[in-house]
């Protein structure tokens, strides 16, 4: 590897204090360096995958978990692996610690790495009649919005005040369950410790390839998560809320780009056709890793 690109976020690394010192020991050893710096303030999209030099061998992305999953929904058109270093608190992708950054620098440089290809999940909306109606009001029409990606995760969640959520899903043009809950998380295994952990979900080893629908609080006692094949692909429906009312609820990206849904628009989810490199220094099982996480 000879061309590093950073992505820092400076919320986390606010006078570039870190990126400063990795940038200029790579220089010092014979590698060149582009950094790239993530605006205060700025939640959405921040790295133009157009914009990074071709040569580039390796991102390191100094930051915390979301600083990496926004960077890889960001270059995923890039064919570039990513190595987090972690400055945030806890951390399941960014491996790298403050404390080991120049062990970990040194191990790269030596050639002492490896890269998994972890995959991605592509989402689709499709609006319903209701939404078409709305917008047709106002002068246009809009059928089909917002296609985007996920490293993580896609999650339906509630928008605005407490309410039970009716959703429709189907697999592969099949109808699977209705769910009345809080919201549903379709996870990939990489996403399987973050939110899908947090509603009750299976852990996953991240290497693996499937797809996991976990329902968020869900109003039954016998609902459990669902694992899929990671080529089928799934679609939720949001239904409607009592009394024929319309229900507003919220789709996310990896928690940070999101859309608005209303009754009668669906979010169709599959494997999305290009994967993620993460770049691994750590020789530590996953089990391993897993223990010491799950002991902080």
């Amino acid at each position: 590897m000879n061309h590093f690109y950073i992505i820092t976020n400076g919320h986390k690394d606010y006078n570039l204090e870190k990126t400063n010192e990795i940038r200029k020991y790579l220089e010092k050893c014979g590698k060149k360096c582009t950094v790239q710096v993530k605006e205060p303030g700025k939640e959405q999209g921040y790295t133009d995958a157009a914009q990074i030099p071709e040569d580039v061998d390796c991102i390191l992305v100094l930051g915390g978990d979301g600083t990496l999953l926004q960077a890889a929904r960001d270059i995923m058109e890039r064919d570039i692996p990513l190595l987090g270093i972690n400055l945030g608190t806890l951390g399941y992708l960014a491996e790298i610690e403050e404390s080991g950054i120049y062990g970990a620098l040194n191990q790269l440089l030596e050639g002492g790495y490896e890269v998994e290809q972890r995959m991605m999940l592509a989402g689709r909306i499709v609006r319903g009649e209701i939404h078409r109606k709305r917008h047709a009001e106002n002068g246009y029409q809009q059928d089909e919005t917002e296609k985007s990606y996920a490293l993580n995760d896609i999650a339906i969640t509630r928008s605005g005040s407490l309410q039970i959520i009716r959703f429709r899903i189907c697999v592969n043009g099949q109808f699977l369950n209705e769910y009345q809950a809080d919201g549903v998380i379709v996870a990939t295994p990489t996403g399987s410790t973050g939110y899908n952990l947090s509603a009750g979900g299976p852990i996953v080893e991240p290497k693996a390839e499937l797809i996991l629908i976990t329902p968020i609080s869900p109003h039954t006692l016998n609902t459990r998560s669902i694992i899929l094949a990671p080529s089928d692909v799934v679609e939720i429906e949001i239904g409607g809320g009592r009394e024929g009312r319309v229900q507003q609820v919220e789709v996310n990206f990896d928690g940070s780009h999101n859309v608005t849904l209303y009754t009668g628009d669906k979010v169709i989810i599959e494997r999305a056709v290009r994967a993620t490199g993460i770049v691994k220094l750590n020789k530590a099982s996953f089990l391993e890793v897993l223990h010491k996480k799950l002991s902080v």
